[in-house]
């Protein structure tokens, strides 16, 4: 067993502090990574406090991994000691079901092992990025190319292909009118990416107050939800809008927003439930979907087209004893647009 050092949660209202975790032997087809960055998710702090229920603790977030191949089992073929990868939100599946068996191991009929709060094959619960080292079945390690920043890397593994996914399975690209709702980890990527897909993209922001922001990193347009006018002048505009806010929303008035077979698809994952009224679907066709992350080939496809058009996430990069603030700074919306830990401050 390898004795890491990390840091934990060890309970849902305790500060995050240093810990040293085990993980597990190098199997055969396993992958040792050490962690060079890891992003923060709104989806740690969820679960670190509990809000979507079945936390255990002591546990250790982190599933937008970024690093370099340590060490390799006898039998595996597709990394190298000193190769530069990345693990995101999963770390292993069935793979025998038919959702597995075409890609798509998030939607496992089993259910996908979590890279933190799942159970991994060796029985143990499965502990996160927040730390200096994983170990990892190498089907479930992703090739981070030449090109993106480790850095900027590590949140492409979680708001990249959580943004990606849906934005391909719609269709955005020419000619399709794309909205991102919330501008923050998961909403400045949807922008890069929808823009650099080819597709006209609207931000739909409560203020104005990223406005600038917003069209640097690749919209045409802006508008503030908080003006009532908005929703009028852009009724039934968009093929797609990215709901990427974790709070409640008032779906109708959104769903007016769709032209003719439009999507409203949710990334955002809040607590509390959502509501809405089914005549905002049915008088034009409308649909409301979700969208989780992407498989792992959609998710090196990904990564390549990021690579391709140079895009990465844009970060702050903080020591690990600053993990407790940045959620707070999180929470209240402080961060353009992600924060990512320095996993070299976990060895000190």
């Amino acid at each position: 067993m390898l004795t890491v050092n990390a840091y934990a949660a060890t309970s849902a209202t305790a500060p995050l502090g240093p810990t040293t975790i085990e993980r597990r032997e190098l199997g055969p087809r396993d992958v040792l990574v050490e962690i060079k960055f890891c992003g923060i998710c709104h989806s740690d702090i969820h679960t670190v406090r509990d809000e979507w229920g079945g936390a255990t603790y002591p546990l250790v977030p982190g599933h937008e991994i970024a690093g370099v191949v340590a060490r390799v089992g006898a039998q595996v073929t597709r990394h190298a000691v000193g190769d530069r990868v990345g693990v995101g939100c999963m770390v292993d599946s069935c793979r025998e079901c038919a959702n597995c068996r075409k890609g798509e191991e998030q939607h496992c009929l089993k259910g996908f092992t979590g890279t933190y709060g799942g159970v991994g094959k060796d029985g143990k619960p499965t502990q996160g990025g927040y730390s200096t080292h994983i170990v990892v079945a190498e089907d479930f390690v992703l090739k981070i190319p030449e090109g993106i920043s480790l850095d900027a890397a590590a949140p492409l593994l979680c708001a990249g292909i959580t943004t990606y996914a849906p934005l391909r399975h719609w269709g955005a690209g020419p000619g399709k009118k794309v909205a991102v709702v919330g501008l923050g980890g998961l909403g400045h990527m949807a922008v890069k990416l929808a823009h650099a897909m080819g597709a006209e993209v609207t931000v739909l922001s409560q203020s104005l107050s990223k406005k600038e922001d917003g069209l640097r990193l690749g919209a045409d347009h802006y508008h503030a939800t908080k003006d009532p006018e908005t929703f009028q002048k852009l009724a039934g505009t968009f093929d797609l809008i990215v709901n990427t806010v974790s709070a409640k929303i008032d779906l109708d008035a959104y769903l007016s927003l769709l032209a003719l077979d439009g999507a409203l698809v949710n990334v955002g994952a809040p607590a509390e439930p959502l509501s809405l009224k089914v005549f905002s679907l049915i008088m034009t066709r409308r649909s409301f979907a979700g969208s989780l992350i992407g498989g792992i080939p959609q998710t090196q496809e990904m990564l390549d087209f990021c690579a391709e058009h140079r895009l990465g996430a844009d970060i702050e990069v903080i020591p690990a004893d600053r993990i407790n603030e940045a959620y707070e700074r999180v929470l209240a919306s402080d961060v353009r647009y992600r924060f990512v830990i320095d996993a070299a401050t976990l060895r000190r």
